[in-house]
């Protein structure tokens, strides 16, 4: 039997995910154990930022039970090393930037628990600074390229084309203010990230992909005078940026490889069954560059433990269980998963 002051599994996974954003930032929120924690999907996270869903733990999969001792441990765990609590606000990526919901209730105790940030007292200065711009910066708007022909909810009008969207409504470009914009299709980063500096209001264009259950990034709208001044710029030092371009092209092919085996050494380190040549396998198909898979994810490039867990789990999910048949064979996704559920249970058990 455990004694009095054994950690929980449940405190141990908390600590991880928390150590790993502070390594990497110097602080961590709640909602960086939240998804470090696998209970929340980064589309999850985007839904509610964008204010589609009203509070984000209609979307978080753990019962609030567990949710409570999760952020119960991450203060104990932040206040017994020192960590200074910051509250912060978070505003949805709306034209009223509205503030955000973590809970249904919306305690103001539930709240602040979600909303604290936890900064340690290492974190260097830079991290310091690139954690309060974070806070500081107000969130991308994000329109959509409409599937088919949508009715704005301030004029009437239906068409298709591009709109905001904001909760269960849908604005047009007008409506929203945003029609003066012009659009910068995604492909040069170097125009992208000029271009969106010197535009006093932009909007993120996405697109539903409906193959891969996930929205893809297109281009951005910007004023046009912001896009002109970002294809001078971009214009006059095209040979440098060319030559760059090549010596990055060769770095990013070794550091793919270099990255493939540290994912796989993550995978072995948090699962030691999970046989080396299985480890090298999964590494490889979730850190392809360019596949959008969990690997090319932000937190999979920070080997963030809650990314290397989702893409084992996805791994066993499709080779060693029956649920792309149970797809197959007619069976919603939501309920083929519920039914797979204890064999991924099994498998992670045998190698963890």
């Amino acid at each position: 039997m455990a004694g009095a002051g054994a950690e929980t599994k449940l405190a141990r996974r908390v600590r991880e995910a928390a150590e790993e954003a502070v390594r990497r930032r110097g602080a961590v929120s709640a909602l960086d154990v939240l998804t470090g924690l696998g209970w929340v999907t980064d589309k999850a996270v985007q839904d509610w930022r964008q204010g589609r869903v009203d509070a984000l733990d209609r979307l978080i999969q753990a019962p609030p039970e567990k949710r409570a001792a999760a952020l119960e441990a991450l203060r104990g765990w932040a206040e017994r090393g020192g960590l200074a609590a910051e509250p912060v606000d978070y505003a949805a990526a709306t034209r009223d930037r509205r503030p955000l919901r973590f809970t249904a209730e919306g305690s103001a105790e539930a709240e602040l628990a979600h909303r604290t940030h936890w900064v340690s007292p290492q974190a260097t200065a830079a991290q310091r600074r690139r954690e309060e711009t974070r806070r500081a910066k107000a969130p991308d708007l994000v329109v959509t390229e409409a599937q088919a022909a949508r009715e704005c909810a301030e004029c009437g009008q239906s068409s298709t084309g591009l709109h905001l969207e904001e909760g269960s409504a849908a604005y047009c470009l007008d409506c929203a203010d945003l029609g003066h914009l012009v659009f910068l299709p995604a492909g040069d980063a170097a125009l992208t990230r000029r271009a969106k500096k010197a535009s006093r209001l932009s909007a993120v264009v996405r697109r539903w992909v409906a193959s891969r259950r996930k929205y893809r990034r297109t281009g951005l709208l910007v004023e046009e005078g912001a896009l002109e001044e970002a294809e001078a710029r971009c214009l006059a030092d095209e040979d440098a940026r060319a030559r760059r371009r090549e010596r990055d092209a060769v770095r990013r092919a070794a550091q793919d490889v270099v990255f493939q085996g540290r994912f796989a050494e993550e995978i072995r380190s948090a699962f030691p069954g999970c046989p080396a040549e299985r480890a090298e396998r999964i590494a490889a198909h979730t850190a392809l560059r360019g596949s959008g898979r969990v690997g090319r994810s932000a937190a999979g490039r920070d080997l963030d433990p809650g990314a290397v867990r989702r893409a084992v789990v996805a791994s066993v999910r499709h080779e060693d269980t029956p649920y792309d048949d149970l797809l197959m064979s007619g069976v919603p996704r939501d309920e083929a998963r519920a039914r797979i559920a204890a064999d991924i249970d099994r498998v992670l058990a045998r190698w963890s």
